[in-house]
């Protein structure tokens, strides 16, 4: 090839490079300029039979199809729509683009579905976080509720000690807590809701409790306890300690329902949340004094959007507490 025809082939060949990159940018952007309610007029069109029809359905005047249509012909370059009689039918062309308009106008009408449903709240996930008393005995009334009225929302519940649920609401793993006090942390508002008074439970058939049970009564008995670790258990430790004692329980167990059983069969004694012995009938059940109590509260991130069904839970939450 002479020096000539080499430069002639690099000038041709850039040329013709430059010609490939603005046909693909005119294509890109042509894409991007494709207007769906175009699409959706041109579907309604081919299934009504008519310009006045899908004018009437879009609640636009037929003038404005029409251009649709015709913007919609001068893009592709193509004659898309054709009049039989009185039917406007698609072409060959416009078989073929109706295949993709309509998967296209089904799409979007599912992006809007799908959005409406998030915005209204009434969609997606809430990720409760509690202790699993509270799960037990507390939550499935208000998560039935919650159920019925929003039964798209998937809720998560996961039982974990009050350390751990405020752990999981910082880094955002859930979106609200329901644990036992004491909580803080600047980036949390926290609630309290309900107050919760401690019992002394013991066998129906054992050695019996006085109408009063106190520190020193229960320290001389074989204690079942729940497992250290959690605010339940401090404050429980916290009420022997401030009589001088420093108890050490028979055994320790994260299943309230499992030290019911182990009591009621003889096994030992216990103090427990005042609602998870509501019903009992095989235990005897018994006031503490001095009194304890523990208070449950609602724990968000500041931060935190309140959807509609995140609001709803937070209510649902708040009706525990008794009333004034």
């Amino acid at each position: 090839m002479s020096c000539s025809e080499q430069r002639h082939f690099r000038v041709s060949s850039g040329i013709s490079v430059v010609l490939i990159i603005n046909a693909m940018h005119k294509y890109f952007f042509d894409m991007r300029q494709l207007n769906p309610d175009h699409l959706q007029a041109f579907t309604l069109v081919c299934e009504l039979g008519s310009f006045s029809a899908a004018a009437e359905r879009l609640a636009v005047s037929q003038p404005a199809i029409s251009m649709q249509i015709r913007q919609l012909e001068q893009r592709f370059g193509v004659r898309l729509i054709e009049r039989v009689g009185r039917q406007a039918r698609p072409t060959s062309a416009g078989e073929d683009l109706l295949l993709h308009a309509q998967a296209v106008v089904a799409s979007l009408a599912g992006v809007d579905a799908g959005m409406a449903r998030h915005h209204a709240g009434v969609t997606g996930r809430l990720r409760l976080g509690t202790g699993a008393t509270a799960c037990i005995y507390l939550l499935p009334a208000v998560l039935r509720t919650l159920r019925e009225r929003f039964p798209e929302l998937d809720i998560s519940v996961t039982t974990a000690n009050t350390n751990e649920v405020l752990k999981g609401v910082e880094d955002n793993l859930l979106d609200l807590g329901f644990v036992t006090l004491p909580a803080s942390g600047r980036a949390f508002a926290i609630e309290p809701v309900l107050s919760d008074s401690f019992v002394a439970i013991g066998p129906a058939e054992g050695a019996p409790l006085p109408k009063r049970v106190s520190p020193a009564t229960l320290a001389t008995r074989p204690l079942v306890l729940y497992a250290s670790g959690g605010n339940t258990r401090r404050l429980v430790d916290a009420w022997f300690l401030r009589a001088g004692l420093n108890v050490r329980p028979a055994m320790e167990l994260d299943s309230v329902e499992a030290i019911k059983q182990l009591v009621g069969a003889g096994l030992g004694y216990a103090l427990l949340p005042g609602i998870a012995l509501r019903g009992a009938q095989s235990l005897a059940v018994r006031p503490l004094q001095p009194t304890l109590s523990r208070t449950l509260a609602l724990v968000l991130r500041r931060d935190k959007p309140l959807t509609t069904g995140l609001r709803a839970l937070v209510d649902g939450l708040r009706g525990l507490a008794p009333p004034r």
